[in-house]
């Protein structure tokens, strides 16, 4: 497995290595100090399992770099690591397709979990956020998805076909894993529970076999 670790901070990455450690024995972690040299990691490593990325790192602007690194690698599950807790900013970033989003003052145990969680398929979404949500502090509107990478429209586009994950796969020339968290990121974004679920909202948006 290879993660890629992207921090501008030589003491936290010093840190969480341990922790990323625990993720596999054979684990391979790749270091980068800003979004130029993440953006470069990325393209000399090759096949890159997980992405730690901080939100706020030197080269681009906070919200506005993942969106541009989710946009270059959309089959790369991200992780976003950062000492902001605001609840704006985090739905932002999960809307962008983000699968996680873990504060930098968690617990080992909290990151590793969110980190195994994502890397099985989840999306992590910190309890700040959800108390936040249901506190009234963020609103969510059903009636308006958040917007789907490129990447998502190809595979919800197959999905509405009535393709298997097997088969999405295949056509879009991805691993069956990474199909899997693709569709859990769509279920999130489009706020569903299962595949007929998501079919009937995307014949909705227009988004049939023949679009």
């Amino acid at each position: 497995m290879i993660v890629l670790l992207a921090d501008d901070h030589p003491l936290f990455r010093e840190g969480v290595k341990p922790v990323l450690q625990k993720l596999g024995p054979k684990l391979e972690i790749i270091e980068a100090i800003d979004y130029p040299s993440a953006f470069a990691a990325m393209h000399q490593a090759g096949e890159v399992d997980l992405a730690l990325i901080d939100l706020y790192m030197p080269g681009m602007s906070g919200v506005e770099g993942v969106i541009r690194f989710r946009s270059a690698f959309p089959d790369i599950p991200l992780v976003v690591l950062s000492a902001s807790e605001q609840a704006e900013d985090i739905h932002r970033l999960l809307s962008a397709g983000a699968l996680g989003y873990v504060t930098k003052s968690s617990p080992s145990e909290v990151i590793l979990g969110a980190l195994r969680l994502v890397l099985a398929g989840g999306v992590y979404i910190p309890p700040s956020l959800l108390d936040h949500h249901h506190n009234g502090g963020v609103e969510y509107d059903s009636s308006r998805p958040a917007p789907l990478t490129s990447r998502q429209v190809e595979v919800l586009r197959e999905l509405v076909k009535g393709q298997s994950n097997k088969q999405i796969a295949k056509a879009l020339e991805v691993t069956e894993g990474t199909v899997k968290i693709h569709l859990a990121a769509i279920f999130r974004i489009l706020k569903v529970n299962n595949r007929t679920e998501a079919v009937l909202v995307a014949q909705k948006m227009g988004l049939n076999e023949t679009a």
